[in-house]
């Protein structure tokens, strides 16, 4: 008989050992999982088609930035624009028709929460008191409404950049993190997919595409919202077109003021000529072109001249930057330098213009020069000193402005990673490409192999439980509160559809 002891030390020896290594995962296996997930969140997730950005493992809670009632769904990513397009990489990936029905329900649920105005607000609700709140061009049938703010307002030059006005908040169109812009995408998408025959999402999309152009400075830029239909676009009388330039002087600190009308924070602009690009690949109309070359131009004149050649985040109409929010000050950032230098790449891919290649290489090198020294960059630089400018909590909780880094607010990303090897690499990529050379749009460089990939995939599929969920543990932020049924995450469930769409890639 073998005594305790010696079951205890073989024990012990058995949990040394190495555990053998996982088996690697079948395409059966990732396709079974990849229906298994699609038809949880489009059966069990969805609310009216619609999703929303995290809700506690029994579903009882949900939220986006804020909190989310039964009948609320999301369209800020990782929202439903996100969700809908992880069902459609699922669709392409294995044929699975009920994949391309949840896009599809993703699409209805947008076309219903579209404003007369022409794009989104970050979320629509669906309850007959929510809908009372905001200016739905549909009703919850889908019938097209009456726009209540047309007659008044269809000569209306200009003034778009109403950010604190707020004349028609419930009409009020959002371009900031991209929110209008990933709803349009979708919807077109969907439209592609389907080969334009629901005649619902073809419309919305075309409706938002036209605001959007009409919605577009005459410089080629977007502000950060639209609260009407653009019937008369901005004209050039009341916002001039000029390059950008340094104020003489900036006040350090908020003036509680919003003068900026040229947006560049969050990558407003940029999503926006991305959308249109986009819409040009789908519906081959030039004038989609058109106006993401417009947009295009705005990024030229807004480099600022040295002794920083990168982008602030937001522009008056004289071209200088300008302050935003009590932590956003008039300053060259490094986040959205980087995003201005993707969208120029996009933009050359598109359409060979080498005129968009131009301004990269004097911007790559003055961000080089400004890496700080674990490698990261600053959000913000000090304009013409360079120096890195934070910004703190005082007592009362207001935003404090320092040159240290110390101390930091954390609701805000003051530092940020460096994408400039990988951006520097496709941009000696394409300037190598000589004119006539291959038929455009250029293809964006290959997403290099990934060796974990299986590993990752089989990670995906095991933490995959029954009902078709990846649930963690995790806290509901707006909830203030940690689930004893754990969370699920949209964001979540975006990473591990698109790793499983790439396993099974040809």
């Amino acid at each position: 008989m073998i005594s305790q002891a010696t079951r205890a030390a073989l024990a012990a020896v058995l949990l040394a050992l190495p555990a053998a290594p996982a088996a690697p995962p079948t395409r059966a296996q990732a396709e079974r999982a990849l229906r298994k997930a699609v038809a949880f969140f489009h059966g069990t997730v969805a609310r009216h088609g619609g999703y929303v950005w995290r809700c506690s493992g029994d579903l009882a809670l949900r939220e986006g930035e804020g909190k989310a009632g039964p009948d609320v769904i999301w369209v800020q990513p990782p929202g439903t624009p996100a969700v809908g397009e992880a069902f459609l990489d699922a669709y392409e990936a294995t044929g699975d028709p009920s994949a391309l029905r949840a896009a599809r329900d993703a699409a209805g649920a947008l076309v219903r929460g579209q404003l007369h105005s022409g794009g989104w607000q970050y979320r629509i609700d669906f309850s007959d008191a929510g809908r009372r709140q905001s200016s739905y061009r549909r009703d919850p049938a889908g019938r097209v409404l009456a726009d209540p703010t047309a007659p008044a307002d269809r000569t209306t030059p200009g003034g778009w950049h109403v950010w604190r006005k707020r004349r028609y908040k419930a009409n009020m169109a959002l371009l900031d993190d991209d929110t209008t812009q990933a709803a349009l995408r979708l919807l077109m998408r969907v439209d592609r997919a389907l080969k334009r025959a629901d005649a619902d999402v073809h419309e919305a999309a075309e409706y938002g595409l036209r605001a959007l152009m009409g919605a577009q400075y005459p410089n080629g830029a977007w502000s950060h919202n639209y609260d009407r239909f653009p019937h008369a676009p901005p004209s050039e009388r009341d916002y001039p077109v000029r390059p950008a330039s340094y104020p003489d002087a900036w006040p350090r600190g908020w003036p509680k003021a919003f003068a900026g009308c040229y947006m560049l924070n969050d990558n407003i602009t940029p999503d926006a000529i991305r959308t249109l690009l986009w819409a040009w690949e789908v519906y081959a109309d030039e004038r989609y072109l058109a106006a993401a070359r417009r947009g295009g131009r705005f990024l030229l004149l807004a480099q600022m001249p040295d002794p920083q050649p990168a982008w602030a985040q937001q522009y008056d109409r004289a071209m200088h930057p300008v302050w935003d929010r009590p932590f956003e000050p008039p300053a060259v950032s490094g986040y959205e330098s980087q995003g201005v230098l993707d969208c120029l790449l996009a933009l050359f891919r598109a359409t060979g213009d080498r005129t968009f290649l131009q301004p990269v290489p004097r911007a790559l090198a003055y961000l080089r020069r400004s890496l700080l020294p674990d490698g990261g960059l600053a959000r913000f630089y000090e304009l013409r000193t360079n120096r890195p400018i934070y910004f703190t909590r005082g007592r009362d909780g207001r935003h404090v402005m320092t040159y240290r880094r110390e101390d930091l607010a954390t609701h805000y990303g003051f530092v940020i990673p460096s994408r400039l090897d990988a951006i520097e690499a496709e941009y000696r990529r394409l300037a190598a490409i000589g004119p006539g050379t291959g038929a455009l749009p250029i293809p964006p460089a290959d997403e290099p192999p990934d060796p974990g990939l299986a590993e990752k995939v089989r990670k995906a599929i095991d933490a995959l439980d029954s009902r078709g969920a990846w649930v963690r543990p995790g806290r509901l932020k707006a909830h203030k509160t940690q689930p004893r049924s754990g969370v699920i995450e949209s964001a979540t469930f975006l990473t591990n559809v698109r790793l499983l769409c790439r396993f099974l890639a040809p």
